[in-house]
């Protein structure tokens, strides 16, 4: 897939994006400030970039103006903040970047303004700058299919109905969300749109049934 940029002075900001962001298949950079911001937009020459707009060292608009005027905006940018005003977003527009993203950031508008900057970023001409570091061919790479039988879906006589019915949900929705697990080929950003949760509700609820998601996606791989 692509070669990602975050820059958010909140953890759990980036550690989400980064969950949903990995788990597109997409390789991912964190950055917690404009400092780790400009190493990493040098060492890793990013294919896009989310960038927060209020952080404490340099703000994002700010940092854009500096990739512009030095011309290092050769990746879209999509700016994020939970606090900008309009004015501050048609700026950031003004300058260069692609799209704004209000906080809280949905699943949807996140995924579907990613797609749009990769879409904006792979129509360029051939002769037009271009971010160099890609994901490895592997990671890029739609998942092989499955040499074996699709995976079956659960029937009446594979669970025991002489459980206690807690215990008889528990197994039921164990065996629910391994199929789809198995069918979404570990994807948990699919997973929850098919089954209809938000990630934390079904990380919550993968964790409390003991389902071991490492080994689902290296069954995946």
């Amino acid at each position: 897939m692509a070669n990602i940029l975050v820059v958010d002075d909140e953890l759990g900001i980036r550690e989400l994006l980064f969950e949903i962001l990995n788990d597109e298949g997409h390789a991912v950079e964190l950055a917690e400030n404009a400092a780790q911001a400009r190493a990493l937009r040098e060492r890793q020459r990013p294919d896009l970039v989310l960038l927060d707009i209020w952080m404490p060292d340099t703000d994002g608009v700010t940092l854009l103006k500096e990739w512009s005027a030095a011309g290092q905006l050769t990746m879209p940018v999509i700016m994020m903040s939970g606090h900008a005003t309009i004015d501050t977003a048609v700026e950031a527009t003004r300058i260069g970047a692609m799209a704004f993203l209000e906080k809280p950031i949905t699943l949807q508008k996140l995924l579907q303004s990613v797609a749009q900057g990769l879409d904006k970023l792979a129509s360029r001409p051939a002769s037009a700058p271009a971010s160099a570091a890609l994901a490895p061919p592997d990671a890029d790479a739609p998942p092989a299919p499955e040499t074996g039988a699709a995976p079956e879906r659960a029937s009446a006589s594979q669970f025991d109905f002489d459980l206690p019915l807690r215990e008889a949900r528990d197994a039921f929705e164990r065996a629910y969300f391994e199929f789809h697990l198995v069918q979404e080929h570990g994807s948990m950003t699919r997973v929850a749109e098919k089954t209809g949760l938000e990630r934390t509700h079904l990380y919550r609820k993968l964790k409390q049934l003991g389902i071991d998601l490492s080994k689902t996606k290296r069954g995946a791989a």
